[in-house]
Order: C-alpha cells, then sequence, then structure tokens
C-alpha cells in the first residue's frame, strides 16, 4: 500500500486535493468533528482537563474554540487527548484499506506528530497566498487568531514543501489539479 500524505498551509485546499485522487482518504479534520459529536470518552477526557470550558456533550465546536482563544495553552492540551484518538482512527482506516493501492492521508499535522513513515509520499499544496486568505475569510467559524495559532505549532512551509516529493499548484480548478494528480500517480505508479 502506497500512502500519500496530503501538505500545505491552511486554507490551501488540501482536502479538495485529497478527495481527487480517486482513493480512499483518510481525512483528520473530518474525524475529529465526528469525535466532537459522537465519542462522550473524549469528551469526560476534555471536561476533567478543561472543566470550565466544556459542559455537554456533544462537544460543540464553538466550546473548543472558545477554550482555544481563552488560553494558548489548552490548544496543546486539547490536541494531546484528540490526536491519541486519531491515531486509532487512522490505524483503523489502514486496517480496514489494507488491499488498497494508494490511500491518501489529509491529516494538518502529518509531520509535526511525525504520523507519516520513511516511504510514505508527500505532496505539498501550494496556493496564493490572497486565494488562501480569500478562502478562509468564507469558511464558517473564521477566526484570525485562531489560524495565527494553528500556524504556529505547524512547521514551516518551505520545509514542508522541501521534504516534499511533489508539489501541486492550486488553482482551485478541477481540470488543472487532476493533470497534475494524473501526472503524480503516473510517477507513483511506474
Amino acid at each position: 500500500m502506497i500512502k500519500i500524505g496530503i501538505l500545505g498551509d491552511i486554507g490551501s485546499g488540501k482536502s479538495f486535493i485529497s478527495k481527487n485522487f480517486g482513493y480512499p482518504v483518510f481525512n483528520a479534520d473530518h474525524e475529529v468533528s465526528q469525535i466532537y459529536k459522537k465519542n462522550k470518552k473524549i469528551y469526560l477526557k476534555l471536561k476533567k482537563i478543561l472543566p470550565k470550558n466544556f459542559q455537554s456533550f456533544p462537544i460543540q465546536k464553538k466550546e473548543v474554540l472558545k477554550a482555544i482563544l481563552n488560553n494558548k495553552k489548552n490548544l496543546k492540551k486539547i490536541i494531546k487527548v484528540i490526536h491519541l484518538e486519531i491515531r486509532k482512527k487512522l490505524k483503523i482506516f489502514l486496517r480496514k484499506n489494507k488491499n488498497q493501492k494508494i490511500v491518501v492521508l489529509d491529516i494538518p499535522l502529518l509531520l509535526e506528530n511525525k504520523i507519516n513513515k520513511k516511504n510514505d509520499i508527500l505532496i505539498f499544496v501550494d496556493s496564493k497566498k490572497n486565494e488562501i486568505e480569500k478562502r478562509l475569510k468564507k469558511r464558517k467559524n473564521f477566526n484570525i487568531k485562531l489560524i495565527k495559532m494553528f500556524r504556529k505549532i505547524q512547521l514551516p512551509l518551505d520545509l514542508k514543501k522541501k521534504k516534499s516529493h511533489f508539489v501541486i499548484k492550486n488553482d482551485f480548478k478541477y481540470k488543472s489539479i487532476r493533470k497534475d494528480i494524473k501526472m503524480i500517480l503516473g510517477e507513483i505508479l511506474k
């Protein structure tokens, strides 16, 4: 099984790119939202470490955002709890898809949390800064302070780009993205 890790800035279109590969995708952001909605054990762990911030189950995203904005140390506490659960979900995903030729990992902190393996293929999604900002502002829970906090815990983008095997210039147009993906898949599957 070939694992493709998708790297890039917040709002660069990593999920958009991931979906266009045509292979099973592990989307960590989606998994986190499912954990907040369905995992009472995680809620109880978060309530134990941050009792003022987590009052009811299912966990509301605004509660998480408020906890992070109240104290930036809370972000690391939350990540520590959530990260273990994401690793478990990733193992299940990989087991379930063990007969697939390729799987795509859409995990924002893939390198930071050392989730990738040495032989994984890394692809960097390169998008124009103004395009990213425009897209981020359209998000329902847009908060520039929060985005800056998340960017601080991430490795520098130039380092991620340097570590990548391929770079996709994301113009957010389906046709050019498909062309780049086809070329990359051609290289990988040689």
